[in-house]
């Protein structure tokens, strides 16, 4: 039996005050319509953008004068709001049997800073793990928040899916683990208005040949609208291009007869990996380079 499933890469609004319960309750009502979307539309994982709950501005909890940057104060969130709207989406994806990838702080007990967090829901509407960004913008790690220490990998229907969030697309080393770590399909989710982003995004799915999710905010969509990127690099599916809430949907299929992503799956990524380590067949291989002293053309 082959390995399939139906991606669906949401973009939805992301606010940015989480101080307001109701920007809170908004956020999470959205989620839920695009979320039920997605299962109407075949999903069986559905992935939202970095802090798809809250994603705070950097102003906006600021303990310094308005407009000044200083040590965010969290204890202005209203956390039990955000709890719930994250339990409220993981009890649909359970009633959907939707499998969902959705951003949010993850509180630590003070004074350490909460994690910018992507959490995994399964089918069953129950947590099975917590991705915490590794990499943080110079704002967020001086003012904001606590940087994680471990890639995540985890599996839906066979296929194995890593996360990344936002600021990591700027370091090539986290795509290369997460090829070496075999994922053969990398969620990207962002909160950013940033077209090269996206650019550098799909180019991974280049060059190491396996899929990727990218998600982004609804507020953001015109610049650079969520999408999913085939191994090769081709785009397979969109938002549109504007500022509304919607769905990228794509079918990632390990079997996958066309040719673009048959090549760069079956040819392309094991080649590189081959490369990589130098393990060449011995034929193509010159011996001894100092029995060739030869110095014209």
């Amino acid at each position: 039996m082959g390995r399939s499933l139906r991606l669906a890469v949401a973009q939805s609004t992301v606010p940015e005050d989480p101080t307001d319960p109701e920007n809170l309750r908004a956020s999470g009502r959205q989620m839920r319509t695009l979320l039920r979307a997605a299962g109407a539309a075949g999903a069986r994982l559905v992935q939202f953008p970095e802090g798809s709950i809250t994603y705070p501005g950097k102003h906006v909890l600021s303990s310094g004068p308005r407009g000044t940057l200083a040590a965010a104060d969290w204890s202005r969130v209203d956390w039990e709001v955000v709890r719930a709207e994250a339990e409220s989406v993981a009890d649909l994806a359970g009633e959907l049997g939707l499998w969902v990838a959705f951003g949010a702080p993850h509180p630590l007990t003070p004074p350490h800073r909460p994690h910018n967090s992507l959490y995994v829901v399964s089918d069953k509407g129950v947590l099975v793990s917590r991705y915490d960004k590794r990499y943080l913008s110079h704002t967020e790690v001086s003012h904001m928040y606590t940087p994680g220490t471990e890639p995540l990998v985890f599996e839906v229907d066979g296929i194995r899916f890593g996360t990344a969030l936002c600021i990591e697309v700027n370091f090539p080393e986290v795509f290369h683990e997460y090829e070496q770590l075999g994922v053969e399909c990398l969620l990207v989710s962002v909160m950013v208005d940033d077209a090269a982003r996206a650019v550098v995004a799909q180019a991974y799915s280049t060059l190491y040949n396996y899929w990727v999710g990218y998600s982004v905010p609804a507020q953001f969509g015109a610049t650079a609208p969520a999408a999913v990127f085939a191994p090769g690099g081709r785009r397979l599916a969109s938002c549109p291009a504007d500022s509304r809430p919607g769905l990228a949907i794509a079918d990632i299929d390990l079997d996958s007869r066309d040719p673009d992503i048959d090549a760069a799956l079956r040819l392309a990524r094991p080649w590189r990996r081959t490369a990589r380590a130098g393990l060449y067949e011995r034929h193509v291989v010159r011996g001894d380079r100092r029995s060739d002293t030869r110095s014209e053309f």
